[in-house]
């Protein structure tokens, strides 16, 4: 069984981007990480560190154990809720979500490092569609681009309108709701538009009218 990463690299893991995996920390511990295959070095300048997917498991795991004297945090979820100091895109659904500007300068800051994000790990640098972090935080890698753009995600109450982005069965798909049709559609051109993939349906119990959506490979 691998060993779990010290005290050291752990803080290293935890203090990442939550959005691009990006490490910080000097080069003998870097290259640990590396060596453990926790992280890897871009290798185009400026050479950065960056979480493997190994890394991110870590990351997102139980986190260690902090002294009684450090702020606490919650651990970063794709369904994170507001005032956590933790970021997470707004998935549709929660409760005393912030508005504003401070929340809009957080998500375009999410959104511009998940295009650098994008350019850093897709094969030929393209940003124009998902790289494997978004693969595998679907819920939350959708919701990103929809908040992004300026969706408005639905609050607690379900006659409330707006966007709500859930986990489906089917690998690599997402289900978009919005109860107006108008607003649905303008999501599923904004994911098209950020290299997902989409398809309408209706649903055959409610016929209630939603969104697959799927990143785009090529």
């Amino acid at each position: 069984m691998t060993r779990p990463p010290t005290a050291a690299q752990r803080r290293i893991i935890d203090a990442a981007d939550p959005v691009t995996g990006r490490l910080t920390g000097t080069e003998y511990q870097l290259a640990a990480l590396v060596k453990r295959g926790l992280a890897f070095r871009h290798p185009r300048p400026p050479h950065d560190h960056f979480l493997t997917p190994a890394g991110h498991r870590i990351r997102e795991a139980a986190p260690a154990p902090v002294p009684e004297t450090a702020p606490r945090e919650t651990a970063r979820t794709d369904t994170a809720p507001a005032g956590t100091g933790v970021f997470a895109a707004r998935v549709g659904g929660e409760e005393a979500a912030a508005t504003g500007p401070a929340r809009a300068r957080e998500v375009h800051s999410a959104w511009q490092g998940l295009l650098e994000l994008r350019r850093m790990t897709n094969p030929d640098g393209a940003t124009d569609r998902p790289c494997g972090w978004e693969r595998t935080h679907l819920v939350q890698a959708a919701a990103l681009a929809l908040e992004a753009a300026g969706h408005r995600p639905a609050g607690t109450d379900p006659a409330g309108g707006g966007y709500r982005v859930r986990a489906t069965p089917q690998p690599e798909a997402v289900a978009v709701r919005e109860p107006d049709a108008e607003a649905l559609r303008a999501c599923g051109a904004t994911l098209e538009e950020t290299g997902w993939q989409v398809s309408e349906h209706t649903d055959p119990r409610t016929r209630e009218r939603y969104l697959l959506a799927s990143p785009r490979r090529a």
